[in-house]
């Protein structure tokens, strides 16, 4: 037997579902129009500045990002012809390969930071009490607790 929402409950989904659409939307318009890079690029790029070494395995960047290795890779690719990312052979497994951010990577990365803060900050941060930042880190970890993310695992992109 479905186990309906009720109206409270309803109301909560909506203005969830309705609000992280919009906010992910507009956060993805700001990006692309302060530092003309989507937002999926700029996810790419603070994975590898926060790894060590700016190196990561490509299938821990598809796994990082949920992402397909074919959509990674050909993420990795534009940005290789950019000049922010090049790709090396892994030392130990003849098959995998690395994703290493370039120092051009690292200052595009710097660049763009700002104005992505600036407009998370203006869309969500500034909108919320420090209280309502502590419930929205909690129903979150929640979230990702239920969703598979991994306890202890370092924490998701910025």
């Amino acid at each position: 037997m479905t186990r309906w929402l009720t109206d409270d409950e309803q109301r909560a989904w909506r203005a969830f579902a309705t609000a992280t659409r919009l906010l992910t939307d507009r956060l993805d318009r700001d990006l692309l129009a302060a530092a003309d890079m989507p937002s999926t690029y700029y996810e790419l790029l603070v994975l590898l500045s926060e790894a060590p070494e700016r190196t990561l395995r490509m299938s821990e960047l598809a796994n990082w990002t949920n992402s397909k290795p074919s959509r990674i890779s050909h993420a990795i690719n534009k940005l290789e012809q950019k000049g922010w990312v090049r790709r090396e052979p892994c030392a130990d497994d003849r098959r995998g390969w690395l994703a290493v951010l370039t120092d051009d990577g690292l200052a595009t990365l710097q660049a763009a930071a700002p104005p992505h803060v600036a407009s998370v900050r203006e869309h969500l941060i500034d909108l919320l009490t420090p209280e309502q930042v502590g419930h929205l880190e909690d129903i979150s970890r929640v979230l990702l607790g239920h969703l598979g993310a991994e306890p202890g695992s370092p924490s998701p992109p910025r």
